[in-house]
């Protein structure tokens, strides 16, 4: 039996989330099925993370164990071949029979696009935030800067969770302006229900002038959630890398592909 992890990227648009679920249509429910037809047997498989109905990533990672003979470097071809063109296996490794795609996970790494313009574009509609007003980036740096480090965010954990610590170590947030995209970016040790979004709504509500730096540290240290600014919206958010111990993966990255849009040559890293 082989234990193993494959890293995938998917557009999160047409799914209903990541994880399976019945009546619907997700990246796992796919993922899985595709599986069993490439090895000829059903898998049980782990989620490194579950990416919301309309989520992105670009690095999510799974783990399976199998007794299937399919050689595991040929797995993301014969996988690629029969998946909808929204999901791409990147990487197949095999890792130790105790490797855990989700508890094993030491840091996540998301990021987030918010689009400035007069009017949305039909090119990134579905992958960023569009807003039309301007955004002080340097107030939201500011802001960002107050949530770096171990803190409770139960402010900004949506409803529905059911985990009994929302303490966190958030190890960097980032905001950075490129001509008319607010790349926000961060990484953490784990995330809580919906806690990106609601950082990032939060800080846009900042960098629109509604509140301050200061104001976004005491909605921290009081945990007072109906403080927060609006949930962004899902198709922003993408997953964009999960970091494991060394002893079960190494670092890889399948490339980069650059795009001409209207707005100048975007370079995206897969």
């Amino acid at each position: 039996m082989r234990n193993i992890k494959l890293t995938l990227a998917y557009d999160g648009t047409s799914f209903a989330g990541f994880q399976v679920q019945p009546n619907a249509r997700t990246v796992q429910g796919e993922l899985m099925s595709a599986l069993a037809t490439v090895l000829g047997e059903k898998v049980h498989m782990i989620g490194a993370g579950r990416t919301d109905t309309g989520v992105h990533a670009r690095g999510q990672v799974v783990s399976f164990k199998t007794n299937g003979s399919i050689p595991t470097d040929r797995l993301p071809m014969a996988l690629n071949s029969i998946l909808p063109a929204a999901i791409v296996v990147w990487q197949a490794e095999n890792v130790p029979l105790n490797f855990h795609a989700r508890y094993d996970a030491t840091e996540k790494t998301y990021r987030y696009l918010i689009h400035l313009g007069r009017v949305p574009s039909p090119f990134i509609k579905d992958y960023s935030w569009h807003t039309s007003r301007e955004l002080n980036v340097p107030a939201m740096q500011q802001a960002a800067a107050k949530l770096v480090g171990r803190h409770d965010f139960s402010a900004f954990c949506a409803a529905g969770s059911a985990v009994r610590s929302k303490v966190r170590t958030i190890r960097h947030l980032n905001v950075e302006a490129v001509e008319d995209l607010v790349l926000v970016e961060t990484a953490a040790d784990g995330f809580l229900y919906k806690m990106v979004r609601s950082i990032v709504g939060t800080l846009v509500e900042v960098g629109r002038g509604a509140l301050t730096a200061e104001e976004v540290q005491d909605i921290l240290l009081t945990g007072d959630r109906s403080r927060v600014g609006p949930t962004a919206p899902p198709q922003g958010l993408i997953l964009w890398h999960v970091s494991y111990g060394p002893e079960a993966t190494l670092e890889q990255t399948p490339g980069s592909i650059g795009l001409t849009l209207p707005w100048g040559y975007v370079k995206i890293s897969l």
